[in-house]
């Protein structure tokens, strides 16, 4: 099982993003754009950078270019695609299992919304896929799900329809339980659950479900 690290140009925090780095073993290390100067500043050497590089200091980008251990793939900044969806499609074909993106999240929404709808692309390789801050994971699931509580990520679970409908949405364990429901993707009755027991299921017979796990 190989599991690539994404560190992206959104917000990053740096306690946060050095433990989890220290926490999580991994094969690849890949900087997406202005991600490679929290690396620069950090001594944390990628195995790749990928970008256009529009939004990175020369210096962080001249630095890392000197290392030839380090590939880097440069694209012009007319390109149709966000610099975390280039280097999403570079773990994917690494033969990546596992995949977490850091500085997914900020205060442009548009990219996060991006960053929640890129999750498909490993979605449809068969492929985990989790963006992470301090205070949020996000994944997208088209399976059933069961979480445990002295493993949750935070208080809270959200879900959402991904552009449709999930059917047969059936929630145990949690505060708020639902049996057979059909959510579609306007629905915010999936916004703020908390899990109840030991553990909590999350079963549905057909749609792309998002689970959102927070905390304040």
């Amino acid at each position: 099982m190989k599991t690539t690290v994404i560190i992206s140009g959104g917000s990053l925090e740096k306690d946060f993003a050095l433990a989890f780095l220290k926490e999580h073993s991994y094969e690849y290390l890949v900087g997406a754009d202005r991600g490679i100067e929290f690396l620069k500043a950090n001594g944390i050497e990628p195995t790749h950078i990928v970008g256009d590089f529009d939004s990175t200091g020369k210096e962080a980008l001249s630095f890392f270019e000197k290392n030839e251990n380090i590939e880097i793939r440069r694209f012009n900044p007319h390109k149709d695609f966000t610099d975390t969806q280039l280097a999403l499609d570079l773990a994917l074909s690494l033969g990546s299992s596992r995949v977490y993106i850091l500085g997914c999240f900020g205060t442009r929404i548009d990219h996060v919304l991006a960053n929640v709808r890129i999750l498909r692309m490993a979605l449809e390789k068969d492929i985990q896929c989790f963006l992470c801050d301090a205070r949020n994971r996000v994944r997208l699931t088209d399976r059933p799900v069961t979480l445990q509580k002295d493993g949750q990520y935070g208080k809270y679970v959200s879900l959402f329809a991904l552009s449709g409908e999930v059917t047969g949405l059936t929630l145990r364990g949690f505060c708020y339980p639902l049996t057979d429901y059909t959510m579609k993707s306007e629905d915010s009755i999936g916004v703020s659950n908390e899990i109840k027991d030991g553990e909590a299921q999350i079963l549905f017979k057909s749609g792309k479900l998002v689970i959102v796990e927070s905390r304040d």
